[in-house]
């Protein structure tokens, strides 16, 4: 039997991030394709969803094309387990996205080498840089004619804020492109487009003066990748790994993942560099992975991941410890001890039954309505991971029953999606009236479609002029009382009983904590372990 340490040693937990239409659900396929996951590229855009692993699994993502849930993938390559979080790239699942970097190790970032960094990566790279997550870039789609590599490097620079290394150089690009010298392990493979499979026509190269280079790529591209990599060498020298590790320097990979280009020696120089499962932070402490006591935390619930069975899946991250099949685990917030008769793995599409998993798994837990993002799981210990929190939504809009015969139906379903955290209930006492905020307006209509489809419940959402929802406290209890009282219209509570003042403009909010200097007015919903701790 192995020790823990063996285990983790095996283990690189990752996510990927990126713009929409960077082609982070391709590289995620080639990724699954090369860990034998699944057979079959090309499934996301194709009939064979149902088939075939893909992480765009819900219909309405279907037909937009776009990632608006987080999947979680576990695969085996060279010996080690990959557990890979795919990450919705759209801008108004931000929040989603922000939650699922808490639960991963390191992070590759995918760049489309025509657009450049987009707005959306610069702000994820910002939760990065939060936590001064390990970072590497694949820079995508060099198959078209897209900005000089150079460029690329620059942009990357100036607009991530990171200092770049580059690991690989791309020949040409567009429909001139031609290949990728692998600089870090020092040979050239040769690609040819429209390959769809694992396996792939390379050649390798080790020393770039040979005349076979010559004779492959033209004596123009040699010439000119021997110049390239010459420059490329003096200017950036070797890799050190520790400015890696420390998140100071952004290993960059070139390729086209529809085509191959390049994803073979990303995932190896990935597996060499990136880390094994780290440290987490928690209210008492730093919980290290070696740690004898099995800990996690759930950073993300899904309802009706199978419609067919109505399921809710709570997605935990192994943080210490040993994880253990139908062994009593402590729920910190609920005091309660629960066992897990069904936790499972994700292998791509297929959901495995696993016995124990260990720090760096992500494992499905199936839920009864138990659980909270943010919730943490030890095995007795009384403290909570911290990081994870809601923010202060974006967009408010009231939730309208149009079908009264469905009420129980909209309640349910409204809690259950809102359990997941892409959006946030604030429920009033008077007339049980319901506001819904959310960081982007797509999430609205996400919501109406699922509750439509997954709960047979109707309605609509109504505009509401609001500015900020900030959760309130305070040590005085006289002052709490009165504010409330006098702003009772604006008083309403989240899902969890907190109190939440919904402010109508920045105006009011400033008066509202000049006129109450007793009240703590918080943006997120941190504060909650924070008064525990």
């Amino acid at each position: 039997m192995s020790s823990i340490q063996e285990e983790i040693d095996k283990r690189k937990t990752f996510g990927i991030i990126s713009h929409p239409d960077a082609g982070k659900t391709t590289l995620t396929e080639k990724f699954l394709l090369y860990g034998g996951a699944i057979q079959t590229a090309g499934a996301v855009k194709s009939n064979k969803i149902k088939k075939s692993a893909t992480s765009d699994f819900m219909e309405i993502e279907r037909q937009r094309g776009i990632s608006v849930a987080t999947s979680v993938m576990s695969f085996e390559y060279d010996g080690r387990i990959v557990n890979l979080l795919d990450t919705p790239g759209h801008k108004d699942f931000a929040e989603d996205t922000y939650r699922t970097l808490t639960a991963v190790d390191s992070v590759i970032i995918v760049v489309d080498c025509v657009k450049g960094v987009e707005e959306q990566t610069q702000k994820l790279m910002e939760v990065c840089r939060m936590r001064n997550t390990p970072v590497i870039v694949f820079i995508n789609k060099l198959d078209r004619e897209g900005k000089d590599p150079y460029d690329l490097l620059d942009e990357i620079e100036e607009k991530l804020k990171i200092k770049v290394h580059p690991l690989s150089w791309p020949i040409n690009r567009g429909s001139l492109f031609k290949g990728v010298y692998n600089i870090h392990k020092k040979y050239l493979n040769l690609f040819r487009a429209g390959s769809q499979k694992v396996e792939e026509e390379s050649l390798s190269i080790h020393d770039l003066s040979v005349k076979e280079l010559d004779i492959e790529v033209g004596e123009q591209d040699a010439n000119k990748l021997r110049e390239d990599i010459e420059l490329i060498e003096g200017v950036y020298g070797s890799l050190n790994k520790q400015d890696y590790l420390d998140g100071t320097i952004a290993p960059v990979f070139f390729g086209s993942a529809i085509n191959n280009f390049g994803v073979k020696e990303l995932l190896e120089s990935f597996l060499e560099l990136a880390p094994t499962p780290g440290s987490r932070p928690t209210d008492k402490g730093d919980v290290f992975p070696t740690d004898k006591d099995f800990s996690g935390f759930i950073f993300k619930i899904h309802a009706n991941l199978d419609p067919k069975h109505r399921d809710r899946i709570a997605f935990l991250r192994v943080c210490s410890g040993k994880f253990e099949r139908n062994k009593f685990f402590y729920q910190v917030r609920t005091k309660k001890n629960t066992k897990f008769s069904s936790p499972f793995s994700f292998l791509a599409s297929a959901k495995n039954i696993v016995d124990e998993a260990y720090p760096g798994d992500v494992i499905g837990l199936y839920d009864t309505g138990n659980f909270k993002i943010g919730d943490t799981l030890t095995e007795g210990k009384d403290f909570n991971f911290q990081g994870i929190p809601s923010f202060s939504p974006e967009l408010f809009k009231e939730l309208v029953n149009t079908d009264p015969m469905k009420t129980k139906q909209l309640e349910k379903g409204i809690q259950q999606l809102t359990d997941e955290g892409v959006a946030q209930l604030f429920t009033h006492e008077l007339g049980n009236k319901k506001i819904v905020g959310v960081v982007g307006d797509l999430q609205f209509e996400v919501i109406q479609y699922r509750l439509q489809h997954e709960y047979k419940a109707s309605c609509m959402f109504q505009p509401i002029s609001l500015h900020k929802a900030c959760w309130i406290t305070s040590d005085n209890k006289a002052k709490m009382d009165e504010f409330c009282r006098v702003k009772y219209q604006y008083i309403y509570k989240d899902k969890d009983g907190n109190i939440v003042f919904l402010a109508e403009s920045a105006w009011v909010l400033n008066v509202a904590r000049e006129n109450y200097p007793e009240i703590e007015f918080h943006t997120t919903s941190e504060f909650k372990t924070k008064q525990k701790a």
